[in-house]
């Protein structure tokens, strides 16, 4: 009992100081890495807590609880895309729009087979992808774990279920996968199928009973905004998640639209109309707070655009940041029931409604008034004039140098003068054109053409906002000073 308290609380430390980590000032793969780490230490804690009650001679059951299961499928996509991705495999997780939100079963019996069946997929797939694939058919759910691996020969498939079988002795592990899985299926008052696909690679599907708490199709108490007629930008990297807050959207009306990354999102908004955007904060390429500040900046018609932001970090001073991109309203990540996202439109469409009858609001200004005016009373009169005047300088030589570097896709000379930009930038407070920069620079680097078009546009307008609020600020100050 004392070792297993102990043990409760290193795990509760762990899992504690994950979450108090400062989010905000972690790129997109330091997140990403963070919330798996999460996933698996929440997991290991539902373990943990089993093996406790196991060693201490209490009552074990099936420990039915109320399951969100795009909560569940989420943890499993964070915890075993990681490991995909580390052997250079693909990872593809769906849900069909059928499946219920809401279920009743046993978490961790779930998780422990859905864990061996990937980890098993993973390990034996040596090139190409492993899939996740949740449906319910006949009112059972089933769970389809497929990877293009070597498949299962005769003489192990008549002895898969064995304890210590092993399709690959080369490989480390104990062959106790699908023994633990058979036993976890049982559990589940469940069943294990196993199969070769006809195009290579194995198959294995987990089929439970289900009695579904909240059908995905089923009406809530709060009412639903009408979005039929509506057409709905999708901004998330994620393919689960793509698919359930699509699968939502759909329920209330609207036409989807999905993209995969804050370019590709800029480039549909730039080419396609809509009425609405959900947004992840967190993407590669270009996140989703720039995407955000570059909607805002711009004169374009997506200027004020209905924004609906999703993030799995809620803090407030996350939040602050959101909101001061842009946002009209923010929901947590993952999407579990309809309710959050349903409020989240509501209120960034009466936002965007209250605007129109309202007088214009000028967009924020391109740099911060306290770090710009202080750094001005530093230098004086005199010596802000000279800032001034090297300030815009800097600039337009930038700009210039980005307009040849972007038409002549010359990534040497898009990344030197996105350098200037970052430094004059950070120095200015002039932080939304200093993180577009960066995300120009990193574009460049990587040699993504569709990315430094894109931002690049962003980053000249951001540019020229900047110099227009230092070209007046000096206009000011040569007047005062005659």
């Amino acid at each position: 009992m004392l070792l297993g308290h102990d043990l409760r609380t290193a795990v509760s430390d762990i899992l504690g100081g994950l979450r108090l980590l400062a989010h905000e000032d972690m790129s997109h793969s330091m997140r990403l890495q963070l919330e798996r780490m999460r996933a698996a230490g929440e997991d290991m804690a539902r373990l943990l807590e089993e093996g406790i009650e196991i060693v201490t001679d209490q009552t074990i059951g099936p420990l039915r609880q109320t399951v969100q299961l795009a909560r569940v499928i989420y943890d499993i996509e964070m915890r075993w895309s990681g490991r995909a991705l580390e052997k250079g495999l693909g990872f593809h997780v769906a849900i069909a729009p059928n499946v219920p939100m809401e279920v009743q079963l046993d978490r961790i019996a779930l998780e422990r087979v859905l864990s061996n069946l990937l980890s098993n997929a993973v390990k034996y797939t040596d090139c190409g992808t492993v899939r996740l694939l949740v449906a319910l058919e006949a009112e059972r759910l089933q769970f389809s774990v497929s990877d293009d691996g070597p498949g299962f020969s005769d003489d192990l498939m008549a002895r898969l279920f064995e304890p210590g079988a092993r399709g690959d002795v080369s490989q480390a592990g104990s062959g106790l996968g699908l023994y633990i899985s058979r036993d976890m299926a049982e559990r589940l008052d469940g069943r294990i199928e196993i199969a070769n696909r006809p195009e290579g690679g194995a198959l294995v599907a987990l089929s439970l009973p289900v009695e579904p708490l909240l059908p995905a199709d089923a009406q809530i108490e709060i009412p639903l905004p009408d979005l039929n007629g509506m057409r709905v930008l999708v901004a998330e990297d994620s393919a689960l998640s793509q698919a359930v807050a699509g699968h939502m959207l759909s329920t209330m009306g609207a036409h989807c639209d999905y993209a995969a990354d804050g370019v590709e999102a800029l480039q549909k908004l730039e080419t396609d109309s809509y009425d609405l955007a959900v947004i992840d904060v967190e993407m590669p390429r270009l996140s989703g707070l720039d995407l955000m500040q570059a909607l805002r900046s711009g004169r374009g018609p997506h200027a004020a655009l209905p924004i609906v932001a999703c993030t799995a970090y809620v803090l407030r001073a996350n939040r602050d940041a959101v909101l001061a991109a842009g946002a009209d309203a923010i929901i947590s990540k993952p999407l579990t029931t309809l309710a959050p996202l349903a409020e989240a439109i509501t209120l960034a469409l009466e936002r965007a409604r209250q605007d129109k009858t309202c007088p214009p609001i000028l967009p924020p200004a391109p740099l911060d008034e306290t770090t710009f005016e202080t750094l001005l009373l530093i230098n004086g009169p005199e010596g802000s004039l000279d800032l001034l005047d090297r300030l815009l300088d800097d600039l337009l030589r930038a700009e210039r140098g980005l307009v040849s570097g972007l038409y002549e896709r010359n990534t040497d000379t898009i990344r030197a003068d996105t350098h200037v930009l970052v430094s004059v930038a950070g120095s200015i407070g002039a932080e939304a054109l200093r993180t577009l920069a960066e995300d120009l620079s990193q574009a460049a680097q990587n040699k993504d053409e569709t990315a430094m078009q894109l931002i690049g546009r962003a980053v000249l307008a951001q540019t020229d906002r900047v110099i227009v609020h230092a070209s007046r600020r000096l206009t000011r100050l040569e007047e005062k000073l005659k």
